[in-house]
């Protein structure tokens, strides 16, 4: 991270940083209830059920990918910021299987913000989109006190190999791709309870796309694919289990979490998502004997996260051995069964 050219700490103008800015999910959920969904045959992912984003056919052999997303500072240095957002609003692409091909930006600063800051957002979120495969081609910018950056993007797929929430299967076997913890090591930072190394870490997996391990994974059969941002592991564990008629069992001593994170979980530490995410999934998961810790790691809202993978337990053996072959990070988490909801054993 470049420090010596912060001059603004950008976190200091904002209520609440990255995905844990996420509206409530139950009351998105709630919200969206009596929403009734365009009927298009060509829109194969929209709000019926909602995915990581909308796809739409355009002929048999290419289908659109549209997502958006953008939230306030997750951290002070502004190319961090703009890698962050850049990074979370690409990576629901790549949770669908696609490739990005073209991005705009969305943005919302103060005026009396130093240009240079806006520069150096764009500019990192630029090299980002590039990193991805495609191209930032433009963008709005409004005037706001609190500041909000992040990316509208369009991807390609095939219409037969989009990932979706709603395909895992009994005997599949769970995979996640990042360790979980962002929202804890944030907070931790900001009230000095951790240090500095910590937070390198938890930028630079917030800055990794997950374009390695969706290139790693499509070599493979997987049924569902989700990215874990602001819901947290639990919460979007709850939304693949309810839309494939499942129940997805959590083993939470193999649950990785980022170095000092559950030391953080431990102290008290948490979120203003967390509250949030418990609404929203705790009445379906069964905790059973999980240590507090894990519980705040498995509620803690997520920026930038990894994916969450289920596929043929068959599968389990060649997909670490690829990840390993690639040095791309991969943990086996769980399983899943006949029944409904989440378990943590």
């Amino acid at each position: 991270m470049d420090t010596d050219a912060a001059t603004v700490k950008l976190t200091d103008l904002a209520s609440c940083g990255g995905c844990a800015a996420k509206y409530s999910a139950a009351r998105l959920e709630e919200l969206l209830r009596g929403f009734v969904p365009t009927e298009a045959e060509n829109l194969l992912v929209g709000l019926a059920p909602a995915d990581d984003a909308a796809v739409y056919r355009l002929d048999d052999e290419r289908a659109l990918i549209f997502t958006l997303d953008f939230f306030p500072p997750v951290v002070d240095d502004p190319a961090d910021y703009g890698a962050i957002a850049a990074a979370n609003a690409l990576n629901d692409v790549f949770a669908m299987g696609g490739a990005p091909l073209l991005a705009l930006s969305i943005a919302a600063f103060p005026e009396e913000l130093p240009t240079d800051v806006l520069a150096r957002v764009f500019a990192a979120a630029d090299e980002q989109v590039r990193a991805a495969g495609a191209l930032l081609a433009g963008g709005h910018t409004i005037r706001d006190a609190e500041p909000k950056y992040g990316l509208a993007v369009v991807g390609t797929v095939h219409p037969d190999a989009i990932w979706p929430k709603n395909g895992a299967r009994p005997g599949d076997a769970l995979f996640l791709t990042k360790p979980l913890g962002t929202g804890l090591v944030m907070s931790g930072y900001k009230q000095g309870l951790a240090g500095p190394q910590q937070l390198e870490r938890a930028v630079r997996w917030m800055r990794t796309l997950n374009k390695d391990a969706a290139e790693l994974l499509r070599a493979r059969s997987p049924n569902a694919v989700t990215d874990v941002t602001g819901f947290g592991l639990f919460g979007h564990a709850h939304e693949v289990a309810e839309r494939s008629g499942v129940r997805l069992v959590l083993e939470w001593e193999r649950v990785p979490a980022i170095d000092g994170a559950l030391d953080l979980a431990r102290n008290g530490v948490r979120t203003s998502g967390d509250p949030r995410n418990r609404d929203f999934a705790a009445p379906h998961v069964d905790l059973g004997e999980t240590p507090e810790a894990m519980e705040a790691l498995g509620f803690d809202p997520q920026t930038a996260g990894g994916l969450l993978v289920s596929l043929p337990a068959e599968q389990g053996a060649a997909l670490e051995a690829d990840f390993a072959a690639g040095k791309v990070f991969i943990r086996r988490i769980g399983r899943v069964e006949e029944g409904s909801g989440v378990a943590v054993r």
